[in-house]
C-alpha cells in the first residue's frame, strides 16, 4: 500500500451518525490517512438531526484501501437499493480492508462480501447475518482476515483503534487514543444485553420491536437477491 491510505465512508439516508463520525475522528488523526465521506450523487445526508454536506459522489470514487460501512435504521432500504449496493460491491471487491460498524455488516453481507466469514453487528440484529451465510460473532470488534466489523454504534471507537493499529501501527493508534483522551469510564454497566438490568433490556427491546418485522423482511429479500445473483454468476 502507498503512503496514503484511502478510507471511504459510504452514507445513505437513515445512517446513524456516530457509526461513522466516531471512527472518522480516529482515522482522520492517523498519519497518512485520507478519509472520504460519500453518498450517491454526492447528495446531502441527514443523520440524527445533523446534515452532512459537500460529500463526494460515491459512484465517482475510483477505489479505496479501506471501505467502512456504517449502520443505522436506514440499513434495510440501503440493502435493497441496487445502485447503492452496486457501489458497495465494486469498492469492497478491490479494497484491501472491508469493514463496518453496527448494522453496516448487513450491507456488506447483502453485497456478498462476507460469505463464509464471521462478523459482528449490533446485538439486536446479529441474527439477520445468518441468511447471508455469515458466522455471527458476538465480539465488540471482530476480525476475519481482511474483514473487520464492529458491534453496535459506540463499538466504532474500539473498532477504529483495532483497524488503526493494523494499518498504521500500534504506536500511531495509541497516540491517537491519548490525543483524543479515549479512556471510557461509564457511570454504570449495561451497554450489552447480558449486562443490562432485565427491566432496561425489556424496555429497549420494546422500543426496537417496531423495526423487527421490517428489518427481517428486508434482510430476507436482500438474501434472496444475493442468492439469485450468485446462482446466475
Amino acid at each position: 500500500m502507498s503512503d496514503i491510505c484511502r478510507i471511504v465512508f459510504p452514507l445513505y439516508e437513515g445512517v446513524t451518525q456516530l457509526d461513522f463520525t466516531a471512527p472518522h475522528q480516529f482515522f482522520n488523526r492517523m498519519p497518512g490517512a485520507r478519509t472520504v465521506v460519500a453518498s450517491m450523487g454526492g447528495r446531502d445526508i441527514e443523520a440524527d438531526g445533523l446534515v452532512f454536506a459537500r460529500l463526494a459522489d460515491l459512484a465517482a470514487v475510483e477505489a479505496c484501501d479501506v471501505l467502512c460501512v456504517p449502520g443505522g435504521f436506514g440499513t434495510t432500504a440501503a440493502m435493497l437499493d441496487e445502485d447503492f449496493m452496486a457501489q458497495i460491491r465494486r469498492l469492497g471487491g478491490s479494497a484491501r480492508y472491508v469493514t463496518s460498524v453496527c448494522t453496516g455488516s448487513l450491507i456488506l453481507a447483502a453485497a456478498g462480501l462476507l460469505q463464509g466469514r464471521k462478523a459482528a453487528c449490533h446485538w439486536a440484529w446479529r441474527d439477520l447475518l445468518t441468511p447471508f451465510g455469515v458466522e455471527v460473532d458476538e465480539a465488540r470488534v471482530s476480525r476475519d482476515g481482511n474483514v473487520f466489523t464492529g458491534g453496535g454504534v459506540t463499538a466504532g471507537l474500539d473498532f477504529a483503534l483495532v483497524v488503526g493499529a493494523e494499518i498504521f501501527g500500534e504506536q500511531a493508534a495509541r497516540s491517537v487514543q491519548l490525543g483524543l483522551e479515549y479512556a471510557p469510564s461509564p457511570p454504570f454497566v449495561g451497554g450489552r444485553p447480558e449486562e443490562a438490568p432485565a427491566e432496561v433490556l425489556a424496555l429497549v427491546r420494546q422500543m426496537m420491536a417496531a423495526a423487527v418485522a421490517d428489518r427481517q423482511a428486508g434482510a430476507e429479500e436482500a438474501a434472496r437477491r444475493l442468492k439469485a445473483a450468485l446462482a446466475t454468476a
